[in-house]
């Protein structure tokens, strides 16, 4: 679409933007594509992580792109020109010759904008976390299941070889039964006071259609492009930011689902951004013939102290598996069995989990036979839930017992207001 055409359409979709829109159900399924040919794609955010899903995507036809920054969506249709160009993913979403979306919008309008298009009949890949609430992960992962969509959330590291290797030693018994897992991450977030300026809106910025369903707020770069993950309003810090593709390995290779219990210390709690630092403990019970595990979480420079851990203490980021005859620990891209000494010799199981196509591709497959994704939202809806019950723990201040089922702290009714939350006028799911 020539960009002349796409900034009419830019004008329609911001004055479109502030009427009260109900994202409702439009088809009743994405027509039936053939292994041989390509995909509709419409890809919503096309800048940062959208840029590399876009990219990931482009074997297949991308009839439109949107994105609310005229800037960036302009970068995008140079590689595709044949493209629509949208600022409001509502109306990309109106589209009747789509097949599946991308997603990769800031936390807080993840949900909105996979559940519009699990209604409307698509296939959808989102990035993680799937949500900016512990409820909107519960009800994303049951509209996937009720319309009975291919999704594939965006952990891509899922699909390297060192994870299958590490879930392969688990299950094999390397280590012996497991108990205990620390996960621990260098990332941190900004914190501090909300800004009190408010300078004008870039020409190119459709703010209030970045803003969606959080709270109205008076533009400031304080909050995009990239720092809106430290606000609550918007992200979900560097837990959220990290804790998918980290947790992620030992609930594959454990076989974790939903906790019973979460604690977790930091520094005071600021209503307004999420904290530098943060340590969550999770209990998960047991599941049929694996024992029950306590996984704690780390970030903002703190580790666990544990002896023998050698080398990989000095490790910015990794997953340590503590079994009853040793312990294993991983990054995304290494391993190593400990202690050293003990486990010299050690011969690995023979690989069992076949490689990836590909993340994206391993995706694009499934849109076109039906064949499940390893990371699809019945798998990583309860994984993110966990990752976000962390910081609801940290905000209310308590160990949170919790109740998967009915989807409750049935100790702390003050949480209730963090696993779900208020939108702003126009927007629910």
């Amino acid at each position: 679409m020539p960009l002349a055409t796409s900034r009419r359409a830019f004008l329609r979709d911001s004055l479109l933007a502030g009427a009260s829109l109900v994202l409702t159900a439009r088809r009743a399924a994405a027509r039936a594509v053939s292994p041989n040919e390509k995909l509709n794609i419409g890809v919503i955010g096309v800048a940062h992580r959208g840029r590399d899903n876009l990219l990931e995507v482009s074997s297949q036809s991308i009839v439109a792109l949107c994105d609310v920054d005229e800037s960036y969506l302009a970068d995008a249709a140079k590689s595709h020109p044949n493209a629509a160009l949208y600022t409001d993913f509502r109306r990309l979403l109106d589209r009747r010759d789509l097949d599946a979306v991308v997603i990769s919008t800031p936390d807080h309008t993840h949900a909105p904008a996979a559940a519009m298009a699990l209604k409307a009949g698509l296939h959808v890949y989102c990035e993680k976390p799937l949500a900016h609430t512990v409820a909107e992960a519960r009800i994303i992962t049951e509209l996937a299941a009720r319309h009975k969509r291919v999704t594939q959330l965006g952990t891509q590291i899922h699909a390297g070889s060192n994870y299958r290797r590490v879930v392969e030693l688990v299950r094999a018994g390397a280590i012996g039964p497991i108990r205990d897992v620390h996960v621990w991450c260098s990332a941190s977030s900004y914190s501090g006071p909300r800004p009190t300026d408010t300078p004008p809106v870039p020409p190119q910025l459709h703010y209030d259609l970045w803003l969606g369903p959080a709270p109205y707020r008076p533009y400031n770069p304080a909050y995009l492009p990239g720092s809106w993950r430290s606000w609550w309003d918007f992200g979900n810090g560097a837990l959220g930011d990290f804790g998918c593709h980290y947790m992620d390995l030992p609930f594959w290779a454990l076989e974790l689902r939903y906790p019973t219990k979460v604690a977790a210390e930091g520094p005071p709690v600021d209503p307004e951004t999420t904290p530098p630092w943060l340590i969550v403990r999770y209990q998960f019970p047991a599941r049929e013939a694996l024992p029950p595990v306590a996984l704690s979480w780390y970030h903002g420079g703190k580790k666990p102290e544990l002896p023998d851990l050698g080398d990989v203490l000095s490790w910015p980021n990794a997953v340590l598996f503590v079994g009853e005859k040793g312990m294993l620990a991983a990054d995304y891209s290494r391993h190593a069995l400990l202690p050293e000494k003990q486990f010299e010799g050690f011969q690995p199981p023979p690989p069992s989990i076949p490689d990836s196509i590909g993340h994206h591709n391993e995706w694009i497959q499934a849109c076109k036979t039906g064949e499940p994704t390893t990371c699809n939202f019945g798998y990583s809806g309860p994984l993110t839930e966990a990752v976000l019950l962390g910081n609801v723990a940290y905000r209310v201040g308590r160990e949170l017992e919790w109740d998967a089922q009915h989807l409750r702290a049935i100790n702390c009714r003050e949480a209730h207001i963090l696993i779900r939350k208020r939108y702003r006028s126009g927007w629910r799911l």
